[in-house]
């Protein structure tokens, strides 16, 4: 018999809303070992791998979040889920620098592809805005924004990968820059096995995002919380909750390119949630019906990726109690979206 969600009482969904974390939280840790051997095994690199794989995947519970609830007719819930998602993902990688101790991550992994992903991403983001200002013009309920959105992201992904391919530009080696080499063990794998565990993995984080998105719906409703803040605050957490473990875990196994690679590839592709909720939106264009409050975590998110663009161009060095000063801003500014939204 299914479980009917809408007869759940609070604090048992509050447990299966902490049981989701767990999982997610776990399935996420598996996944950036076999992101990371995948990444040599196929030759696309850690920069690349880090966005397609790393970053579309562990953004499966989220997106799952979005579409189901613009889907049920909560847009509020969609379009917070998904900005939210990505100002809590920048700032886990603020924490990810903190767990690297010879230098700033910034400095130790630099790439042009992490760049290019980081201007793609706000270029994206601000296209959101466009739809938001534009009139509410939709062609079979989807506004046009939305299929320059996913036009926007590919044609992003095809410049990243010829600025790999053929750089005009390059970092500053030093002592601390980690380059992204594969290990030689890595060839004695079977391709076939990473990929069957990859997929694996990633369905436990698309089914335990549909769960997650119905007990969090319960949880506004018996505790009152604004849609803006359970998506933001609750729903982006735990949906990003992948990004942090597997950032850290590549960090530890010294992916650090995939671990900075895996957080902005990953914002980039979550803007993407929005686009792929207009779709499932049936009363108009979504971007239309959503709070000043959401606007102001795509204002704050553009402000974020900035700081952390600026960072991987000047490449400080030296880190002030464990941490950068970008990453620091970074924090403080995700902090401040956080007491502006409960406001």
């Amino acid at each position: 018999m299914p479980l009917d969600f809408l007869t759940l009482s609070l604090p048992l969904a509050i447990g299966i809303f902490i049981a989701c974390a767990l999982i997610i939280g776990t399935a996420g840790t598996y996944l950036a070992g076999v992101a990371d051997r995948l990444a040599d095994r196929t030759g696309l690199g850690e920069a690349i791998a880090g966005a397609l794989l790393l970053g579309a995947t562990t953004s499966l519970p989220g997106i799952v979040v979005s579409v189901s609830s613009a889907w049920q007719g909560q847009p509020e819930l969609a379009m917070s889920n998904a900005l939210g998602g990505i100002a809590v993902q920048t700032a886990f990688l603020a924490l990810a620098d903190l767990t690297y101790r010879r230098a700033n991550l910034e400095h130790a992994a630099p790439s042009i592809g992490n760049l290019m992903q980081s201007g793609l991403l706000i270029c994206l983001l601000a296209l959101l805005l466009v739809g938001v200002y534009t009139p509410p013009v939709t062609f079979f309920g989807v506004h046009p924004v939305t299929p320059l959105l996913f036009a926007g992201y590919l044609y992003g992904l095809a410049k990243v990968r010829s600025a790999q391919q053929h750089p005009m530009w390059s970092p500053t080696q030093t002592k601390e820059t980690f380059a992204d080499e594969p290990p030689a063990s890595s060839s004695q794998e079977s391709l076939s096995g990473l990929w069957l565990r990859f997929v694996l993995l990633a369905a436990v984080l698309a089914v335990t995002g549909l769960v997650l998105e119905r007990a969090a719906t319960v949880i506004g409703d018996e505790t009152g919380l604004s849609a803006t803040a359970v998506g933001a605050l609750l729903t982006a957490v735990v949906t990003s909750l992948p990004e942090l473990v597997t950032s850290i875990a590549a960090v530890r196994r010294g992916a650090l390119t995939l671990a900075v690679s895996g957080i902005i590839g990953g914002n980039a592709f979550d803007t993407l949630f929005a686009a792929a909720s207009d779709i499932a939106y049936r009363d108009g264009s979504i971007y239309h019906v959503v709070s000043h409050q959401v606007l102001l975590w795509i204002a704050i998110t553009i402000v974020m990726t900035g700081v952390m663009m600026l960072g991987l161009i000047r490449r400080e060095e030296q880190n002030w109690g464990g941490i950068g000063f970008e990453s620091a801003i970074i924090l403080m500014l995700y902090a401040l979206g956080g007491v502006l939204v409960m406001i």
